[in-house]
C-alpha cells in the first residue's frame, strides 16, 4: 500500500507534487499566458484598429516580453486569429476511420464533441474576435485558409473511413463529394452551436450543445423525403 494518500502528501506531511503535476501547471500557465496576449491583442485592434496595433503594444498590455509572444505565436496576426482549437487525438481519429456504423455524420460530430468535452470557452473572447475578423478583411482571408484547410483534412478522414468501409470511387464516382457533404453537414452543426452559445439560449457544456444541435439535423434527415428522379 503507498504512504502517500490522494493529494500526494506523505506520512510527514504534503509531498512532491510529481511529475503530472508540474506538466499540469505549466500547461495551465501556458494557457493563460496565451489567453491574456489574445485577449491584448483584439482588445487593442478594437479600439485603435488592426494596422495600427504592434507586437511591442499586445507585448505591454499582456505583460510579456516579444520573445514569449513568439514562443506562441509565430506571426501577429496569430494573436487575433488565436490559437488552434482543440483536436481529437490520434487515437479518436483511428476509431473514426474504423467505425462500423452508417452515421457518418454522427460519429464526426461526436469525435468533435470529444475534443472539445473539457474546453470551456471564453464567449467575450471569441465574441469578439469574430467582430475583429468581419471587420478586417486579412484576418477574414487568413481564417477563411484555416478553415479550409481543417475541412480538407476532416474530408480525407472521412473518405478514409469509406474506404476502410470497402467503399470505393469506381462503385460510387461521387464519393469525394459525400465526404464534402458529411464535412459540410458537420460544419453546418457547428456554426450553428456557436451562435446559439454566444446568443446565451443555451445552458449546457459545449459537448452538449453540440449533440442537441446534431438531433435537430438528424431529425431533418430522418423525416426527409427524398426528391423524385
Amino acid at each position: 500500500m503507498s504512504s502517500t494518500g490522494p493529494s500526494g502528501a506523505g506520512p510527514n506531511g504534503p509531498g512532491p507534487a510529481g511529475p503530472a503535476a508540474d506538466l499540469g501547471l505549466r500547461a495551465r500557465k501556458r494557457a493563460a499566458t496565451q489567453s491574456a496576449l489574445e485577449r491584448a491583442a483584439i482588445s487593442l485592434a478594437l479600439e485603435h484598429g488592426y494596422d495600427r496595433v504592434t507586437v511591442d503594444m499586445i507585448c505591454e498590455a499582456a505583460v510579456v516580453s516579444p520573445r514569449t509572444f513568439f514562443n506562441y505565436f509565430g506571426t501577429k496576426d496569430g494573436a487575433f486569429l488565436g490559437g488552434a482549437p482543440p483536436q481529437p487525438t490520434d487515437a479518436e481519429h483511428q476509431a473514426f476511420v474504423h467505425g462500423t456504423g452508417r452515421d457518418v455524420l454522427g460519429d464526426l460530430v461526436e469525435m468533435i464533441a470529444a475534443a472539445v468535452a473539457d474546453h470551456s470557452p471564453d464567449t467575450e473572447l471569441l465574441r469578439n474576435r469574430r467582430m475583429l475578423i468581419e471587420r478586417t478583411p486579412e484576418l477574414l482571408t487568413g481564417e477563411t485558409s484555416r478553415i479550409a484547410e481543417l475541412e480538407e483534412h476532416l474530408v480525407q478522414l472521412v473518405l478514409d473511413r469509406f474506404h476502410a468501409q470497402g467503399r470505393t470511387e469506381t462503385g460510387t464516382p461521387d464519393l469525394a463529394d459525400e465526404a464534402r457533404m458529411v464535412v459540410a453537414l458537420a460544419g453546418s452543426v457547428m456554426r450553428y452551436s456557436m451562435q446559439k452559445w454566444f446568443s446565451g439560449g443555451f445552458t449546457g457544456s459545449p459537448g452538449e450543445l453540440l449533440h442537441h444541435s446534431l438531433t435537430l439535423v438528424q431529425r431533418l434527415t430522418e423525416t426527409a423525403v427524398p426528391a423524385p428522379r
